[in-house]
């Protein structure tokens, strides 16, 4: 994100009021458009399977990928095997809907499908029309279809929503488009299910706190991207790396880094942008670390020096059992013997 977009939406730029008329203009055709959903004026598909969206209000990342990696996992291990869609965002593919596999191009179908894909191993469909993705998924013989992104999709029904808010940024100046980050208005979040805040070290004003839960994103090994054996976080400690992230929001990746003891020469890339080799090659020995996003674009290639930084989704005890116990209520599935 440029700079001054930065300042824009998440600092006191004046001009935030200069837009805001543009702004109001938005939300106008925001609400008729939802409206038009709720009075059939616009058709909502139909899909044989319930489905859980997993979206946010901003504009860029939020942590949404990470969170729908630990659904899958969490309900795989209550018996509930579920699959995923995607608009695949940076993908060109014009068979669709289409079911990505491990070996998949991040260039052809979206590289955060791929990286589900490589990750989960589930059933994951990509299509622009999600609620035709539903319906591909459904012959994969799934229990559940969960979105990763999608809540202002409204083509496609929903049985719950969860909505990931960054938890160091929070809804910034609180404008939706395109004086502030937001793509409806801050009292869409007391609609959705749960809203799940990513990081920071308390929950942002204006949220529903009823429905809020906290997940922090947890770092593992570094991986080669030339392949071989990993390396232990510890070891970036004193250890001064060039960090290269293609990422809604580069800044958390840099923090991350620099809170396991690295120090940090950032690179930010725009999300989801093209990986050149050249993003990745320096003129110093200083270790080059990606993250897992970026990893999943840098098809066969085999940089010595580089390495990628996984990350998945924690959220507490407590918390993540009333979580999935609503969804398995909300969506009509049983635990037992659902497994597709």
């Amino acid at each position: 994100m440029p700079r001054w977009l930065e300042r824009l939406w998440y600092g006191d730029s004046a001009l935030r009021w200069l837009l805001w008329p543009l702004s109001m203009v938005f939300v106008a055709i925001v609400a008729a458009r939802r409206q038009a959903y709720r009075l059939g004026l616009l058709r909502v598909e139909p899909v044989p399977l319930p489905v859980v969206v997993v979206g946010n209000l901003s504009v860029g990342g939020s942590g949404k990928t990470p969170l729908v990696l630990w659904l899958l996992e969490a309900l795989a291990a209550r018996g509930i095997r579920a699959g995923v869609v995607s608009r695949g965002y940076g993908g060109r593919t014009q068979a669709q809907p289409r079911r990505v596999g491990p070996d998949d191009r991040a260039a052809e179908v979206g590289d955060e499908p791929v990286l589900i894909a490589r990750r989960s191993g589930v059933p994951v469909v990509v299509c622009r029309a999600r609620a035709a993705a539903v319906r591909r998924l459904a012959e994969e013989g799934v229990a559940l279809a969960i979105s990763d992104d999608g809540l202002q999709h409204y083509a496609m029904p929903r049985a719950m929503e969860l909505a990931v808010v960054d938890g160091e940024r929070g809804l910034g100046n609180g404008l939706c488009l395109p004086a502030g980050p937001l793509r409806e208005p801050p009292p869409r979040l007391g609609e959705v299910d749960a809203v799940v805040v990513n990081g920071g070290r308390s929950v942002p004003a204006g949220l529903p706190l009823s429905r809020t839960l906290k997940m922090r994103l947890v770092p593992g090994a570094l991986q080669p991207l030339a392949g071989g054996a990993a390396r232990p976080l510890d070891s970036l400690e004193g250890q001064t790396v060039h960090a290269v992230a293609g990422i809604g929001h580069p800044q958390r990746f840099f923090r991350l880094l620099s809170t396991l003891g690295a120090r940090v020469i950032a690179h930010p890339l725009p999300d989801h942008a093209p990986l050149r080799r050249q993003d990745l090659e320096f003129a110093d020995d200083h270790p080059v670390i990606i993250t897992e996003k970026d990893a999943v674009r840098c098809d066969g290639w085999r940089l010595p020096g580089v390495w990628w930084l996984p990350v998945e989704a924690e959220i507490t005890g407590m918390q993540a059992d009333a979580l999935l116990e609503r969804l398995v209520s909300v969506t009509g599935l049983a635990e037992e013997g659902r497994h597709g």
